[in-house]
C-alpha cells in the first residue's frame, strides 16, 4: 500500500533538492529562454520559493544544484547537442557568475547547500548529492527545477536506481513545449514518482 504524501515527506527522512534554477537557466537573462518563459507561465521560482522557505522552517534540508562552465571548457561534456547548445547561448553559465546564482526570491540560507556541477545531465550521477544525502539519513527526494525534456527526467530515473522514494510537485518543474512536459509527466514520470502539487507539499509540511 502506497504511503500517504505527509508519511512520505516528513522531516527527518526527505530533502528539497533544486535543479539548476539558477538566474541564468530560470531567470533573465537566460541561456535558454524559450525554458525560461515556461517557467514563469508555471511561476517555477516562486514556488521553489516557497517550498524552500517551508522546508527550512520544518527541518527538511535544502540543496541546490547548479550547472556550471568553465570557461575554458576543461571537464565540459560535449558529446551531445544540448551541450553545444548552450555553449553558443549569449549568457554563459561561469563559475562565480550571476547565471549561476539562485534566484533572489529562493536564497541560499546558512543551513543550505550548494552543489556545483560540471558534467552530466542531472544531479545526482557523478557527483556528491547521492552520499551527502544518505549521510543525512533522506531516503525521500522532493526534487524541482528543470527541465522536464531532460534534467528532471534523468534525476528522477537516478533517483529510483539509487534506491530514493521521488517527489514531483508538478508546477515546480517546467519543460518545452508546456504539452510536452505535461505528457511526460503524466505518461512517464507518474510511473516512478509520486507526482504532487506545490500546495500539497507545503500542507504535508505544515
Amino acid at each position: 500500500m502506497p504511503l500517504d504524501l505527509a508519511t512520505l515527506v516528513a522531516p527527518g527522512r526527505t530533502a528539497l533538492v533544486l535543479q539548476e534554477v539558477q538566474r541564468g537557466v530560470v531567470g533573465e537573462p537566460s541561456a535558454l529562454p524559450a525554458l525560461t518563459e515556461a517557467c514563469r507561465a508555471v511561476d517555477l521560482v516562486g514556488n521553489c520559493a516557497a517550498l524552500a522557505a517551508r522546508a527550512r522552517a520544518v527541518g527538511v534540508p535544502v540543496l541546490h544544484c547548479t550547472a556550471e562552465t568553465r570557461e575554458d571548457l576543461r571537464g565540459a561534456n560535449r558529446n551531445a547537442r544540448l551541450f553545444m547548445g548552450v555553449l553558443k547561448a549569449p549568457v554563459r553559465l561561469l563559475p562565480g557568475s550571476e547565471a549561476v546564482q539562485v534566484p533572489d526570491e529562493i536564497g541560499v540560507a546558512p543551513e543550505d547547500i550548494v552543489l556545483p556541477r560540471y558534467h552530466g545531465l542531472g544531479p545526482l550521477t557523478g557527483t556528491q548529492l547521492d552520499p551527502i544525502l544518505r549521510n543525512l539519513g533522506v531516503t525521500t527526494i522532493v526534487g524541482v527545477g528543470v527541465s522536464v525534456n531532460i534534467g528532471m527526467t534523468d534525476f528522477a530515473f537516478s533517483a529510483v536506481n539509487h534506491g530514493y522514494q521521488f517527489v514531483m510537485p508538478r508546477d515546480a518543474v517546467a519543460g518545452v513545449p508546456a504539452a510536452y512536459a505535461d505528457a511526460v509527466i503524466d505518461n512517464t514520470l507518474s510511473l516512478v514518482t509520486t507526482v504532487t502539487t506545490s500546495a500539497e507539499v507545503l500542507a504535508a509540511w505544515g
